[in-house]
This record gives structure tokens, C-alpha cells and sequence, in this order.
């Protein structure tokens, strides 16, 4: 074997369809394209979600519901795990740093602090907002609940 008479097996590589060349190619007149219609057309795309010119599935299905554009999220925190988080880590004051550290939120999270639980240390919590049954609950321990 030398490399001059290598050539690839049999039935491996296909001439290319020669699209556009004679009625005697068997694809001369339409081109393989067909007759008539938009696939048939240069520059024919098809659109996302288009159904042939029926009513696409997205505009015949009713619209509901509201995106309020100006919600604000938060991150809601129980008493109960601020709680066990001064006790673990010996904390007298917690505020977004802490949350952070500890796992409970990301930085970029706004956080709200819950009523749920029992707190009994006296804490100064900063949050970005209170419910009214965690900041009584706070203010009862001796602590101080601060907006930021």
C-alpha cells in the first residue's frame, strides 16, 4: 500500500446535488424548492412559533394574571433562627454581614425578620424590614430591631 493509491471505501463520500443546472439534472425548474409558497421564496426564514398562517398557539390562548414591576422581595428570617445563630456564634448584635456569613442569605438579598419562634437573648438586629410580632418580640428581649 502507498499513499498515492489510498482512496476512501466504497459508498463513504457522496457527490453534492447540483441544484439549479438543466431539466437533464432531474433539479433544474424548481429547484427541489417545490412550487409556490413561502419556503419556495429566497430569503425565507422560519418565524419562532409560526403555524402555516393559523392563529399561533400563543395568541390564541387567553392572557392572565399581573407582573407587578415594582415588587420588592425579601429574604423572611424567623427569630427563632436568629436565635440559634447568636447562641452558635456568641453574637450580641446581627446584621446583614452576619446572615451573609452564616449561609442564610446571599449579599445581594433583602432580608425581613419573622415573628416565628421564641427569643430570649437581648439582640440589636438590622434588617431591611421588620414584621410588627419580631420587632415586639425583640423589644420585649431588650434588644433593638433598625431598618436599614
Amino acid at each position: 500500500m502507498k499513499l498515492h493509491t489510498l482512496k476512501p471505501a466504497n459508498g463513504s463520500t457522496h457527490s453534492r446535488k447540483r441544484i439549479g443546472r438543466g431539466p437533464g439534472s432531474g433539479m433544474g425548474g424548481t429547484s427541489t424548492r417545490g412550487h409556490k409558497g413561502a419556503k419556495q421564496r429566497s430569503g425565507y426564514s422560519k418565524k419562532i412559533g409560526f403555524e402555516g398562517g393559523q392563529m399561533p398557539l400563543q395568541r390564541r390562548l387567553p392572557k392572565f394574571g399581573f407582573k407587578n414591576i415594582n415588587r420588592v422581595e425579601y429574604k423572611a428570617i424567623n427569630i427563632s433562627t436568629l436565635q440559634a445563630l447568636a447562641e452558635a456564634k456568641n453574637l450580641s448584635k446581627i446584621g446583614i454581614e452576619e446572615l451573609v456569613a452564616a449561609g442564610y442569605i446571599s449579599s445581594s438579598q433583602l432580608v425581613k425578620i419573622l415573628g416565628n419562634g421564641e427569643l430570649t437573648l437581648k439582640l440589636d438586629v438590622e434588617a431591611n424590614a421588620f414584621s410588627k410580632s419580631a420587632e415586639a418580640a425583640i423589644q420585649a428581649a431588650g434588644g433593638t430591631a433598625t431598618k436599614i
